[in-house]
């Protein structure tokens, strides 16, 4: 692996020379930044996937709705359609990617949830056809700098940490680790709960080296009670046998997890972002029907469920027991330090 590493060191010091002149351009203004009278707040990484956009997203959007009007703006990634779509009845997970989907399945009714490849684009037409929007909330937009939102959060996996990866294709960075000094503050997440203050301060040093003076928080995933996806099992807690799928980027310490709290027949790991087909879960009920074991059913993320939605793959599993499984996140200390210096940056009043 170290050898491979080596091999593709040419290649990830072009992608960082092309990357490193991109954001220099738009440093100097040779590349122009739009700025909106809407406040915006941007939540992103420096790394491919895997750091816990679509729960961080979800605080921001339980935490601004309760005063303000919330849209949430994301590039939607994975949908089968291209431009400017904003969410409506006929949604679903192929017209406006997986977490969109989730995102409105779960806060339509107190939100606006828009996809578009360019949020320059997007944000005005969003103004334009929800004229109350008084927040903005961009997903995975740290590298799209067409745009220039009030308040930039960098998430950062304590479990790769960004100041110790190298750029693609020797590393999983989209850009250098210098790119972490455009934020506003920086997340460690998916955190353990027993993490000590002296590791939070060797963590905190180690990204002020490259974002010097910037704030850092710490948060951690908490999972909810596995909910029933279809009739079904609505009225009954899920099973003690579990067969686990689900397509993410890093899916161990969901499986780590499950394997605590249920006897883990078997685990289908799909790629991030999968689309599921009829293939898919026909090998998905053979596997079901191969174990002898009566109590038994089907888990999955909530991701993964709102594809599941599809009437052709929700018809397959119509009579079999699924169950997905939520997340949210919370701060292992000072999120009221975090909720006022949000606050501040997107001067919402």
């Amino acid at each position: 692996m170290l050898i491979l590493k080596y091999l593709l060191s040419p290649f990830a010091l072009l992608y960082k020379l092309v990357t490193d002149i991109r954001n220099y351009l738009y440093t100097i203004g040779h590349f122009k930044s739009f700025s909106f009278q809407v406040p915006m707040v941007s939540v992103g990484n420096l790394t491919v996937g895997g750091t816990g956009k679509t729960p961080h997203i979800e605080y921001l959007i339980k935490l601004f709705s309760k005063t303000h009007e919330v849209a949430v703006l994301s590039r939607g990634y994975g949908r089968k359609t291209k431009g400017f779509i904003l969410a409506d009845s006929a949604a679903s997970a192929k017209t406006i990617g997986d977490e969109p989907m989730q995102y409105f399945r779960k806060f339509g009714k107190q939100i606006t949830v828009a996809v578009g490849e360019s949020r320059a684009y997007a944000v005005p037409c969003i103004v334009f056809e929800k004229p109350t929007t008084e927040v903005i909330l961009l997903d995975d937009a740290y590298q799209h700098r067409k745009v220039k939102p009030q308040c930039n959060i960098l998430l950062s996996d304590y479990n790769r940490p960004f100041y110790t990866d190298f750029v693609l294709p020797m590393g999983l960075l989209r850009e250098s680790r210098a790119g972490a000094n455009r934020a506003d503050m920086v997340v460690v997440s998916k955190c353990p709960a027993q993490l000590s203050k002296e590791e939070m301060r060797s963590i905190t040093s180690k990204i002020n080296f490259y974002a010097p003076y910037k704030k850092v928080f710490f948060t951690g995933i908490k999972y909810g009670e596995p909910i029933a996806f279809n009739d079904i099992n609505k009225d009954i807690a899920i099973c003690d046998q579990v067969i686990l799928f689900a397509g993410l980027a890093n899916i161990t310490p969901l499986k780590t997890y499950i394997s605590s709290k249920y006897n883990l027949l078997q685990t289908f790991d799909f790629k991030d972002h999968h689309q599921y087909t009829t293939s898919d879960l026909e090998q998905l009920k053979t596997t079901f029907n191969s174990f002898p074991e009566k109590n038994k059913c089907f888990l999955t993320t909530e991701k993964d469920m709102v594809k599941l939605l599809d009437p052709a793959l929700n018809e397959l599993l119509s009579t079999y027991p699924v169950f997905y499984m939520p997340i949210e996140v919370y701060f292992l200390e000072n999120e009221d330090a975090f909720k006022t210096l949000l606050l501040d940056k997107t001067v919402v009043e």
